[in-house]
């Protein structure tokens, strides 16, 4: 049910790829969830657990209201993980077992903008005001999630964020094509009328002090992420021409927002051969984006083994499948290889302090117990490629080193704390993950500070 603009049209802007779907296609998949037997998209799939098969009936019949309000039982943001979610769900689909599973995050995508066009989705009006104040360190999906439920159920909630804008990851690190950042603007503007205040451009640490957060607060949520990015330190990694992909991705977005005039010079792909190094979405992104930027050549190597076309025997349905995925970027042009472990980066002979390309060699896994152990070179395979822009996208390590963040332990209990009145959710307790999970995480944190506020006023 998934449609794409035309590549020639998409590629002349950054607007989303994706196209809603059709009333016919809508209702065929609507239709197909019906005929599931026992569901296992909801539990087993979807860290929210999503209501699916219950937000579908209500959409078959036209009922957009109570869709609308199955969804909001447990998501906070469909309208973030309608777009950008890997649909965790949509692998342990029944149907999925004998054909395409049904596009559960295109029918949440559906449901709320429908809600968002009738006027269904509105602020929430405060029952109840508890005594508690909480300030929360970052601005996020975690951050973001931990400060709707507060607020929601009645606590005075400040977001702290280093940021100009906030979003985190979600604002810088993923393209507009994919996430238009009116959307994100347009859940902000709700929960600062529901009375969530968002201070951005302040560093918690750094430009506000640990005592005043306390001296305002009696609750803190540390939601810094996993930010810490994972380099190559191999030779030649100082050289103009290599940069990280996030940096590259924020610049793009930035420049699309108006935050800054002009994309800085090394990290513009315009008549550019680049290679992105890293095969998961940030690579992704990146191969898109440079496309969009005017690149002449595109290529993304990943040290990882290709993935098979269909599930392997030891993948059975209803675990994830670990399948060969192609992206609305591949499809828009450039060279994937898989296999790859690169060596070198090469400075340019005219320009010592500028890159020209790499080197590289060709891998192949040791398995041990079904398990892939470590990369071995294959005698004989060593390459060459020509590059003026490499964009390291190999993922993250955790927390970036900050005033705040290192000075403490983020060693949490099972519910999130840290210690008393302080906690840590997202990617900053878990490690880098999905944006999904740290919504949840959010949300859960979040129910805990509640309990633990609620048990002290006993």
């Amino acid at each position: 049910m998934s449609e794409y603009r035309p590549v020639t049209e998409r590629l002349r802007d950054y607007r989303p790829v994706e196209t809603r779907p059709t009333e016919m296609a809508l209702r065929q998949e609507l239709n197909r969830c019906q005929d599931c037997g026992i569901p296992f998209c909801h539990a087993l799939g979807c860290p929210l657990y999503n209501l699916i098969p219950e937000i579908n009936l209500e959409a078959k019949s036209g009922r957009w209201a109570s869709a609308l309000g199955r969804l909001l039982e447990t998501s906070p943001f469909p309208e973030f993980t309608g777009r950008i979610c890997p649909a965790l769900c949509e692998g342990s689909c029944v149907q999925g077992l004998h054909e395409h599973p049904v596009p559960a995050r295109l029918v949440e995508l559906e449901v709320i903008e429908r809600g968002f066009e009738l006027g269904l989705v509105k602020r929430a009006i405060k029952s109840r005001h508890l005594d508690l104040s909480v300030g929360v360190i970052g601005a996020g999906p975690a951050g973001l999630a931990a400060a709707y439920r507060l607020s929601r159920a009645g606590a005075e909630v400040t977001v702290y964020e280093k940021d100009a804008k906030a979003g985190g990851f979600l604002r810088y690190g993923i393209p507009d094509f994919k996430l238009e950042k009116e959307v994100i603007d347009r859940r902000l503007e709700l929960m600062m009328a529901e009375g969530v205040k968002f201070l951005c451009g302040v560093e918690a640490g750094l430009d506000i002090s640990e005592r005043l957060l306390w001296k305002r607060h009696q609750v803190l949520i540390l939601t810094i992420g996993a930010r810490r990015k994972r380099d190559l330190p191999i030779p030649g990694r100082n050289l103009i021409g290599v940069s990280f992909a996030t940096d590259y991705l924020a610049a793009q977005n930035r420049v699309n927002a108006g935050e800054e005039a002009t994309i800085p010079p090394d990290l513009n792909a315009f008549g550019r051969k680049v290679v992105v190094i890293g095969g998961g979405d940030t690579g992704s992104d990146c191969v898109g984006t440079a496309w969009r930027q005017g690149a002449v050549e595109v290529s993304q190597y990943e040290i990882m083994p290709k993935p098979p076309k269909e599930r392997a025997l030891d993948n059975p349905w209803p675990q994830w499948p670990r399948v060969l995925r192609t992206s609305s970027s591949h499809e828009e042009g450039g060279f994937r290889r898989w296999g790859v472990n690169t060596l070198e980066f090469t400075a340019d002979p005219k320009s010592p302090e500028r890159l020209n390309g790499l080197k590289a060699v060709e891998v192949e896994w040791l398995i041990e117990n079904g398990r892939l152990i470590k990369p071995v070179p294959v005698p004989g395979s060593e390459f060459t490629k020509d590059a003026d822009l490499v964009l390291l996208a190999m993922g993250f390590t955790g927390p970036e080193p900050g005033s705040l963040a290192a000075a403490k332990e983020l060693k949490p209990d099972h519910h999130g704390r840290l210690s008393p009145n302080l906690y840590v959710a997202g990617d900053a307790a878990s490690g880098p993950s999905l944006v999904v999970r740290a919504i949840s995480d959010g949300l859960k944190v979040a129910g805990t500070v509640l309990a633990d506020f609620k048990a002290s006023k006993s």
